[in-house]
């Protein structure tokens, strides 16, 4: 039988001893409570967190996210980062000597990179940057999606739960913060691993997780290209 993590509604007190409220908790005098999700809570050794069930992501400085350019200007560009918000990127905050008006070389409509939220504003208005290690155009691979609230499950602890199943499906996964990822492999083994990241997101509420999806994707060998075994 599967366990359901223990589920909170706003205003719900939560309680974690030896641990500091994060996203989704506040503290008053009288405890912690759960601030303004339907969700799950989550501990760590440091911190309490309420995740929840579902939500648009939301741009916040420090974010490596996956995104998609939809349109090209004299100096920038502009990209959905599967938000309410699109973002910019600037011709200076690339690894290239672009010159203005030949932006189109380098990024076209319809390409997707890996960014780091830069800067954000009061009315959410946010510049991304492709200067710092791994961030990169994706070339090649496939995109899937999941609500952004639970990538954390998808990486795990120590980003234990995205390399099980990368090394499991020899593929290579990059995944974003605003609910992007991008799985690239040969394509038995690419939809083997999609079906183990959307496991992850219908079982996220829930314990025992990680020992499942070993058990999961050991039932799954025998579909996977290159496996010796």
């Amino acid at each position: 039988m599967v366990k359901t993590r223990e589920i909170v509604f706003p205003g719900d007190i939560v309680q974690a001893e030896g641990t500091k409220p994060r996203n989704g908790t506040y503290r008053n005098s009288d405890g912690t409570y759960s601030s303004c999700y339907f969700g799950t809570v989550q501990v760590s050794e440091q911190f309490l967190d309420v995740v929840p069930f579902s939500g648009i992501y939301m741009p916040r400085r420090g974010d490596k996210v996956i995104g998609k350019i939809i349109d090209v200007g004299p100096s920038m560009w502009v990209i959905d980062i599967n938000s309410a918000y699109n973002t910019l990127l600037h011709i200076n905050d690339t690894p290239w000597r672009v010159n203005p008006g030949d932006l189109k070389r380098f990024l076209g409509v319809g390409d997707y990179v890996y960014a780091k939220i830069m800067s954000v504003n009061e009315i959410r208005e946010s510049w991304v940057t492709l200067k710092d290690v791994g961030l990169r155009k994706m070339e090649g691979g496939h995109i899937t999606s999941i609500a952004a609230p639970k990538i954390p499950r998808i990486i795990g602890k120590g980003g234990s739960m995205v390399n099980m199943i990368k090394d499991a499906t020899s593929t290579r996964i990059v995944v974003g913060q605003n609910g992007l990822i991008w799985i690239d492999g040969a394509p038995e083994n690419v939809m083997v691993a999609i079906s183990a990241i959307r496991m992850v997101e219908e079982e996220a509420h829930t314990t025992g997780l990680t020992d499942r999806m070993q058990k999961y994707l050991e039932e799954k060998k025998g579909e996977i290209v290159g496996n010796s075994e």
